[in-house]
């Protein structure tokens, strides 16, 4: 039986449809017995719109996404020229123009040798694509053993089998065991809870790489393929490196002879102010993963750039990487990509990240007065606010308690002010925030007086 939509006005119609009929992603279904559904219906520039009529500050860049905003006419003729010209045509065994030019123009942008593009339609297949990449690479070079992976303790790499059984939260993987096997958690970068060196940055981040290679000896060099890593770790709540840790983490790789990936589906395109966390933070990978960011969400685009040495064995006897996707390097999505770097470029977006990055740091930081505020830590327009009980001893919330704080009180709360951005409790509870890259400091003032109303209200609650 299909619901006709509008029986009660527009927005009526939208919400018996969305409880009828759309099953939201992560989302607590059975929240909105009694509660509308938030619906968004137009963007224009770094505000969104509701069903409603009412504006919100888009603090999150949707997901982590819309980097050079919304409602940009640029992309979208971009897009329904491609439609027009070509539609679709698959990448295996034929190419077709946008894909060539998204190949070459990302190489030249690419730190280093990483050459070498294979092209997905999300963050979760790049990173898939990488740990199959890993494995048939060393099976062609005579390592058939290497197939275990690394990651980080609480980050997020994806949702299907093989990047959530990288991931490293355990609670949304819990309902999906038995997962691939063969992955090792080590502890991340959170110095505001460092178990040891909590006063010295670089003697935490010497401990915390050291961490990986305990983790490769105990699990047998041999049968280790790769280290996953993002620059800024998402999930938590944005922890930076360390000075030092990633070259030590590059080092370490070296001696055993593990790939280092660097998934940047979040941090990649200006993220950071760089076009990869790579480049930011100074270190060279043998894989970058991407996505999000790529189109800023005009179109899903992912993918994985490889160093020229991952190729070879491809190009000398090994025959094909056995993988593939249906949509990868699509016509319209490459198109999009291609327009959305021309804007990163036209309008220099990169420039205004590091132009305005510290102001962005200082004014999240006023938060720190207040008594619910325990960390503010990031880098670029990538930040999370950590919310504790009491900022002396940084107690922590109860899993409980952080529950009825986020989702109960601090979400709703958020948006009704006007502001969206994340709460998120993978870990400690955290808001996140990740403006588009066309914000300046007229929205970061927003954004602060919004989280400083709605943090105050939560702490009376507390």
């Amino acid at each position: 039986m299909t619901t006709q939509p509008n029986q009660a006005g527009p927005a009526g119609g939208l919400q018996r449809a969305a409880k009828d009929h759309l099953w939201m992603h992560f989302t607590d279904m059975g929240a909105y017995a009694d509660a509308d559904v938030p619906v968004i219906t137009s963007g224009d520039g770094v505000y969104v719109r509701d069903a409603d009529g009412r504006r919100y500050l888009d603090g999150l860049s949707g997901l982590f996404v819309s980097q050079v905003g919304h409602g940009r006419t640029e992309i979208a003729d971009a897009i329904a020229d491609q439609a027009r010209e070509l539609a679709y045509f698959p990448l295996w065994t034929y190419a077709h123009p946008r894909a060539i030019e998204l190949a070459d123009r990302l190489a030249g942008l690419a730190p280093g040798d990483l050459n070498r593009v294979f092209l997905t339609t999300s963050g979760s297949e790049a990173v898939e694509s990488a740990w199959k990449l890993a494995r048939q690479y060393f099976k062609s070079v005579g390592q058939p053993t290497r197939h275990k992976v690394i990651s980080r303790q609480t980050a997020y790499h994806g949702t299907s089998l093989g990047a959530l059984s990288i991931t490293g939260v355990q609670a949304i993987k819990t309902p999906f065991e038995p997962l691939v096997p063969s992955t090792i958690q080590v502890p991340n970068t959170n110095i505001y809870r460092a178990p040891v060196h909590g006063d010295d940055p670089e003697a935490f981040g010497r401990w915390a790489a050291d961490q990986i290679e305990e983790a490769i000896l105990q699990n047998d060099p041999e049968t280790i393929a790769a280290v996953y890593v993002e620059p800024v770790q998402n999930s938590g709540g944005c922890f930076p490196p360390p000075p030092g840790y990633f070259q030590r983490v590059r080092e370490i790789c070296d001696r055993y002879g593990v790939l280092m990936v660097s998934d940047e589906v979040i941090c990649a395109f200006g993220r950071l102010g760089t076009y990869f966390g790579a480049q930011k933070y100074g270190y060279l990978p043998d894989m970058i993963t991407f996505a999000k960011g790529a189109t800023s969400g005009y179109v899903p685009l992912g993918g994985v750039i490889a160093r020229d040495g991952l190729m070879e064995p491809f190009l000398n006897g090994a025959g094909a990487f056995a993988h593939g996707i249906t949509f990868g390097g699509h016509p319209v999505a490459a198109a999009a990509a291609l327009a959305n770097l021309d804007l990163f470029e036209r309008d220099g977006l990169l420039d205004n990240v590091q132009r305005n990055a510290a102001t962005f740091r200082a004014t999240l930081e006023r938060l720190h007065d207040l008594p619910i505020v325990g960390d503010i830590r990031g880098d670029g327009y990538f930040y999370g606010i950590e919310l504790v009980k009491n900022k002396e001893t940084k107690e922590t919330f109860t899993d409980e308690e952080a529950k009825r704080l986020l989702n109960g009180f601090l979400s709703p709360a958020l948006l009704e002010a006007g502001l969206v951005c994340r709460a998120d409790d993978r870990g400690d509870p955290v808001v996140q925030l990740a403006p588009p890259l066309t914000c300046g400091p007229e929205h970061f003032e927003e954004m602060e007086r919004i989280l400083r109303g709605v943090l105050t209200a939560a702490w009376d609650r507390v």
